[in-house]
């Protein structure tokens, strides 16, 4: 608004669900420059790391993702995705669409299960 505009980048849609309406409203009309910490605390970011430590971090981020059940990620964020415009019978319907297909048609699913009883570790493959 410093410049005579609305938001966008769907800014209204995401920032209220993150911060709620009325931090929403404060941070548009006001356009207070927030520092890292208090973007932390919020809940804009997740951490808050040194410059020199960012790309190490991001890195190392990336990689553990990458060596997840990616499968199982990809329901996780569609769920937590839609789970906003849901009742909560519809969510958990959705929840249990979600572990039914993955226990049957995921091999990552079906072995990281077998790993878990065995306290073992599995190393997913993205099946």
């Amino acid at each position: 608004s410093k410049i005579g505009f609305s938001p966008d980048g769907s800014s209204t849609y995401f920032l209220p669900r993150l911060v709620g309406v009325r931090k929403a409203k404060e941070l548009a009309l006001l356009n207070p420059v927030l520092s890292a910490a208090e973007a932390c605390e919020m809940g804009l970011i997740t951490e808050v790391v040194s410059d020199d430590a960012l790309m190490a971090k991001a890195q190392a981020c990336a990689e553990k993702l990458a060596k997840g059940p990616t499968k199982a990620h990809g329901e996780i964020k569609r769920l937590f995705a839609d789970s906003m415009s849901n009742t909560l019978e519809t969510q958990m319907e959705y929840e249990t669409r979600a572990i039914a297909g993955l226990a049957g048609n995921s091999e990552d699913a079906k072995k990281g299960v077998a790993a878990f009883v065995a306290k073992q570790k599995y190393e997913f493959q993205g099946r």
